[in-house]
């Protein structure tokens, strides 16, 4: 009778556990892996897709760039200016009723000259490697102290170059060796209504400010803003201008300078803003620069552009500039040009509209004689005028 060594059975049954264990650890360590190939790796790369497409729209990506070109050349400028006053005089009553005192110290009526201090602020454009800084007239006209301040943090004494009244500009220059970060200037002959419009300065105060608009309108005559003292036409936009802007410049797309913010419109029809096309500033900062001071060549007339149907009722066609007003004794007036003469051609170059006529003034100069083709009762004449400055009409 053969008998199994039962030795051998346990060596079976071990056997037969040992596989069992085997396929048991082989089967978790299969499914332990499969696990591992479905952890979700694939939303990790689904955030950095999604980041990537959320800073490709950003939408501050250009006005971000526009103000990294020019805005560490925007500058706060601080003003102080001794302002005086005239007040009852102290002292014993005698003294006081002495008019040898008064004519002494030249005071008249027993008073004395008393001075405060009368601070203000600004924006301006650093505009050359020189420290050249455009900014408005009103900003630093008759000031006694000008410190300037860096958007980074540094602050520098400075000088007035020279103020021009008549457009509101003036350029002042920063006293140390530099070198000085400096705006690129652009060409505010190629903008359009409807262009983007980045205005930088310190308004109230809060340097650095940055406000976003359009372009709302050109060659805006002050005249229409109820100013007469001043001869600028200016770029209107709906960024935010607020007192303390004065001077700082107005971006395109581009971060080019385009204009100097100059004015607000308050009250009625408040949210308006207006700055000094750029081509205007940099002729007027160049004579500033070179001669202190600004000349304006003028004839002596107030202009309007063609109406835009003739007195038919039909569109005309018909382009020029329309003289409707002249003043007395004024070159114009003196060379025989009349009001609703309609000026064709000056120096054979033709006319679209008043700005053109104003333009080919001011590039020709003083003094110099200009030739007119005029349309008058359907009959064309030619007229020679000279312009002078406007201050010798004593026009300011």
């Amino acid at each position: 009778m053969n008998r199994k060594n039962p030795l051998s059975i346990d060596k079976s049954i071990f056997a037969m556990k040992l596989m069992k264990n085997v396929l048991k650890i082989s089967f978790y360590t299969f499914m332990t892996a499969l696990s591992i190939t479905n952890i979700p790796f694939e939303h990790t790369v689904f955030a950095k897709d999604k980041a990537t497409k959320s800073s490709s729209l950003s939408p501050k990506t250009f006005i971000a760039e526009a103000i990294s070109r020019s805005g560490p050349a925007v500058v706060t400028i601080e003003t102080q200016r001794k302002i005086y006053s005239r007040s009852s005089r102290g002292g014993p009553s005698g003294l006081l009723l002495d008019p040898y005192f008064d004519k002494f110290f030249n005071l008249p009526n027993g008073t004395m000259p008393r001075s405060r201090i009368e601070n203000g602020q600004g924006s301006g454009v650093i505009f050359s490697k020189k420290g050249h800084i455009l900014t408005n007239a009103h900003v630093v006209d008759q000031i006694d102290r000008l410190t300037v301040g860096l958007s980074n943090g540094r602050r520098y004494e400075a000088r007035v170059i020279g103020v021009d009244s008549l457009t509101d500009l003036a350029v002042i220059t920063l006293k140390g060796p530099g070198p000085w970060p400096s705006a690129t200037l652009g060409d505010s002959d190629q903008i359009s209504v409807g262009d983007w419009a980045i205005a930088v300065g310190n308004p109230f105060g809060l340097e650095n400010t940055v406000t976003l608009g359009i372009i709302s309108n050109l060659n805006r005559n002050v005249s229409q803003l109820g100013i007469s003292d001043k001869r600028i036409s200016l770029i209107q936009t709906d960024a935010a201008i607020n007192p303390g802007n004065s001077g700082g410049p107005l971006l395109n797309a581009n971060g080019e300078v385009i204009g100097i913010n100059t004015l607000v419109r308050s009250g009625p029809g408040a949210g308006l803003g207006f700055a000094i096309p750029i081509n205007k500033a940099k002729e007027i900062a160049g004579q500033l620069i070179r001669n202190g001071k600004a000349t304006h060549p003028m004839i002596g007339v107030s202009l309007s552009n063609m109406p835009l149907v003739d007195e038919n009722g039909k569109d005309s066609a018909l382009n020029g500039a329309l003289v409707r007003y002249l003043i007395p004794n004024g070159p114009a007036d003196k060379s025989g040009l009349k009001i609703n003469d309609i000026i064709i051609e000056v120096q054979g170059k033709k006319i679209k509209n008043s700005s053109d006529v104003v333009r080919l003034i001011s590039e020709n100069g003083v003094n110099k004689i200009l030739k007119f083709k005029i349309l008058r009762d359907k009959k064309y004449i030619y007229l020679s005028i000279k312009p002078i400055d406007i201050n010798q009409l004593g026009m300011k």
